[in-house]
């Protein structure tokens, strides 16, 4: 007979790993007397990464105790406690050989479905104090399992686990683990997992990633399951010349260029929350500024529309505004990015603060031309109505959507910022905004602003219940940390590298004002910057090296080391030793 030997809860706390501060609640202790399990939650329990634990799909984590006895073995460790592992539920039974995805149980007074195997990250290394944990566990396979909870009720230690139903497809917790992480990835088996309700959103989207890489014949390198999407092929190489046919102010900080081809050949309709990169020339006599900006305008085939937001210190957006005329000829690449409306018939909800408009006003533009009758929300935050830009052009688009509804907030409204006409509410665009407005949880949520404003509302859709695949984030700046939930600590000032200085070209970080000779001890831009100290800005956004015209391809996690890329004679800003598909030339 199946038995639930201990509930374990525990919330966020920050213990120190590795010289650094990492927030984090893999800490559960027993606790005595029934609990009550909410749809969420036990009561008492938390997460320090909502983000990747947490949430309607994995609500409850459950760990057996035969496997605590194979881990006591493995390591030879007997300091074990319940919760260890970082579990809510330590059991007796319901290995994951035999528990498969869909089963229903009761305990106590609630009813749970098994959702998706446990994705075990490095916080259960700490927890363990075995940096090898999260990898073993996998590969022997013992990751335990999430619960869903269907109905809410109190649990207690030594509540029998009765099983209720059984899943669809009778696939086990082991199998479908290692469906996703161990070699072959069979096509019969992912169409079979795949027919299963009760899995998780972000293992089915990874599945339907294998099964489309299979379908195309397993060419693709690597597990599809455990990358992102790629985004669709830029419509041309690098980068070609094209006219500024107008400009527009928006709003007392933002300029809108409309751009056309400078050539005969043919432009290509960009899909919606695309950007392009422009290469902008200020003096015959500097190196360009080469930039990323969303397109902000109607998808079109004859020509695109960038929005440029006014930076206190920013040399291509004074350039923009002040100096770029109409007529004027400017190298673009293609439209690339992954950031775009995807098809189907939910909900909608574009949410954009500042100049993190533009590609969720492209999609807007989608939708209105394309008449769409899915419920869309369209909620964006500004200072005041000097720095709402788009004010009546949105308007007009919202005005021929069957169901459309809109809320704008100012967060520091002037004296003639009107209520109920210029805006709709003061204050921050935030969880509890959407929430009172009844944005309904079923929508796909496309975020883009401050990123402070994104990871606040990230957070709080993973806490509210909404699936990660249902929410789509376009990042202007860096992105998050691989070790999520390490705090930040204070940075040196930028400074020069110790040892002896280098005789090659002259490595420029613009931001910082710090110019480094190229040294043969470096073996790329990014060990040269990490040892001045630098802040390098990772950005999930393809670009195209502004030296060599190379397309960079997402999804590289280093720059490219070679250091024969740098020019033997001449002082540059970056070459093609670039971060992750960013074309950031001001480091």
């Amino acid at each position: 007979m199946a038995r639930l030997l201990s509930v374990n809860v525990g919330l966020p706390r920050d213990v120190a790993w590795q010289g650094k501060t990492v927030h984090t609640a893999v800490w559960k202790a027993a606790v005595e007397g029934p609990r009550m399990v909410r749809r969420l939650n036990i009561d008492g329990d938390g997460q320090g990464d909502l983000a990747g634990h947490g949430g309607e799909h994995r609500a409850v984590f459950v760990y057996q105790i035969d496997s605590y006895r194979y881990w006591q073995n493995q390591l030879g460790r007997k300091d074990f406690a319940y919760g260890q592992f970082g579990e809510n539920f330590t059991v007796e039974g319901l290995s994951d050989a035999e528990v498969c995805i869909g089963d229903h149980y009761r305990i106590g007074g609630a009813l749970f479905e098994v959702t998706q195997p446990r994705v075990t990250c490095y916080r259960v290394g700490i927890r363990m104090n075995e940096p090898r944990m999260a990898a073993l566990l996998v590969a022997q396979g013992r990751p335990g399992f999430y619960f869903r909870v269907l109905e809410e009720g109190e649990v207690q230690t030594s509540d029998e686990i009765v099983q209720i139903a059984t899943g669809p497809e009778r696939m086990t917790v082991f199998e479908i683990n290692a469906l996703l992480y161990m070699p072959g990835h069979p096509r019969t088996q992912l169409e079979q997992a795949l027919r299963i309700p009760a899995l998780s959103p972000g293992w089915r989207g990874s599945f339907e990633a294998l099964l489309a890489q299979e379908r195309g014949g397993g060419s693709t390198t690597g597990n599809a399951g455990l990358t992102a999407a790629p985004a669709p092929p830029p419509a041309w190489p690098g980068f070609r010349p094209l006219r500024v046919s107008r400009k527009a102010r928006e709003s007392s900080d933002v300029v809108s260029l409309v751009l056309e081809p400078a050539d005969a050949r043919p432009m290509a309709a960009a899909l919606p929350g695309q950007f392009i990169v422009l290469r902008l020339k200020p003096a015959s006599d500097a190196p360009p500024l080469t930039r990323s900006y969303s397109l902000s305008g109607e998808p079109s085939a004859e020509h695109y529309r960038v929005s440029v937001k006014r930076e206190a210190h920013g040399a291509a957006s004074a350039y923009v505004d002040d100096a770029l005329q109409v007529g004027a000829v400017i190298d673009a690449s293609a439209a690339r990015g992954s950031f775009t409306l995807k098809p189907g018939d939910r909900p909608v909800a574009l949410v954009s603060a500042g100049i993190g408009v533009t590609p969720v006003l492209a999609m807007l533009h989608a939708l209105a031309a394309a008449a769409s009758t899915r419920e869309i929300w369209w909620l964006y935050g500004a200072r005041n109505g000097r720095e709402h830009p788009f004010v009546q052009e949105t308007r007009g688009l919202l005005k021929a959507l069957a169901r459309c509804h809109s809320n704008i907030r100012y967060s520091s409204p002037d004296a003639e910022d009107r209520p109920n006409v210029d805006f709709d509410a003061p204050g921050r665009l935030n969880m509890q905004a959407l929430q009172q407005l009844g944005v309904p949880r079923e929508a796909d949520f496309y975020i883009c602003g401050p990123s402070t404003f994104m990871h606040d509302l990230t957070v709080g859709l993973a806490a509210w219940g909404v699936a990660a695949d249902r929410i789509h984030t376009e990042i202007f700046g860096s992105q998050p940390p691989i070790t999520p939930g390490v705090a930040g600590s204070p940075r040196r000032p930028p400074h020069l590298p110790g040892g002896p200085i280098g005789g090659g070209p002259l490595v420029s970080f613009a931001r910082t004002g710090l110019n480094v000779p190229w040294g043969a001890t470096f073996q790329s831009l990014l060990e040269l910057a990490e040892a001045c100290d630098v802040p390098t800005r990772w950005s999930c956004r393809t670009g195209v090296c502004h030296t060599c015209e190379t397309s960079l391809v997402a999804g590289a996690v280093k720059y490219r080391p070679d250091p024969i890329d740098m020019p033997a004679d001449g002082n540059v800003l970056i070459c093609c030793s670039q971060p992750a598909g960013d074309v950031v030339i001001d480091l």
